[in-house]
This record gives C-alpha cells, structure tokens and sequence, in this order.
C-alpha cells in the first residue's frame, strides 16, 4: 500500500511564529500561525486538514459500502467540523453528511453511514493508533 508525506515547519515562538504545511503531492503549500489555529487569523491550521482529510476518507469509504451492496452513488458530500478547546484538545469532529443514492432506503444509507464512520481509515486513526516519532535536535 502506499506511503503519503506531509510536512510542516515553524520558525519563532508559539504566538509570534509562524509556519507552512505542506503536501508535495499537489504542490500545496498552507501558511499557518497561532492566530490561524486558534482565532480567525489568516491562513490554515492543523486542524482544518484534518477535517478534509477525514471528510474525504469517509465519503470514500461510505461510496464503497454503498456501491458493494449494490447501489450507485450519485453524490456523497460530508463536511467535518473539528473542535478545538481548552488544553489544546480536540475534542469533537462532528461529520455532516448529505447523499443522493437512488433506490436506497433510509434505514439501508444509516446503516451504511454509521460503518463508514467507525471504519474508515482516519476514523481508525483517530481511534488511538500506535504513534512513532524520531525527533532529532540539531
């Protein structure tokens, strides 16, 4: 299976600093800061990637359970809400999806959302997987 790569780097103190994210694989770079994380500065945060990276993950998965029990997606558009509170801690993703499936019931498409919620690669993920970190002062 494949590998993806993020990076990030920060320069400066937590409220003065500022940083950039990136995603080589789409030559997007995201400029962030204290201001952008955790009031409405200009800019991108951990959090908002996190967010798209979730929703895309679930509308795919969601896709896959529909299509495998038979049924042809139209459109399948989920938004995830990521709360940032005190500590810093995140402390809710509330995903919000909407699906046109033609022929699916409703209790068939709950059913299948609610799957999709718990396996999903990033909702495993966020489940509490093993992290490893190598960390190198220069």
């Amino acid at each position: 299976m494949a590998v993806r790569t993020a990076t990030a780097e920060w320069k400066g103190t937590l409220k003065e600093g500022n940083g950039v994210m990136q995603l080589p694989s789409m030559n997007y770079e995201g400029p962030f800061t204290w201001a952008s994380r955790f009031t409405d500065g200009k800019g991108t945060n951990p959090e908002e990637l996190l967010g798209a990276a979730h929703a895309g993950c679930y509308s795919m998965f969601l896709s896959a359970l529909i299509t495998k029990a038979g049924y042809t997606p139209t459109r399948i558009h989920t938004t995830a809400q990521v709360h940032i509170t005190d500590g810093p801690t995140i402390s809710l993703i509330e995903l919000n999806c909407e699906a046109e499936v033609p022929g699916l019931s409703a209790e068939a498409f709950a059913e299948h959302a609610e799957a999709a919620k718990k396996a999903c690669p990033v909702s495993k993920a966020l489940a509490g997987p093993e992290i490893k970190l190598t960390a190198t002062l220069k």
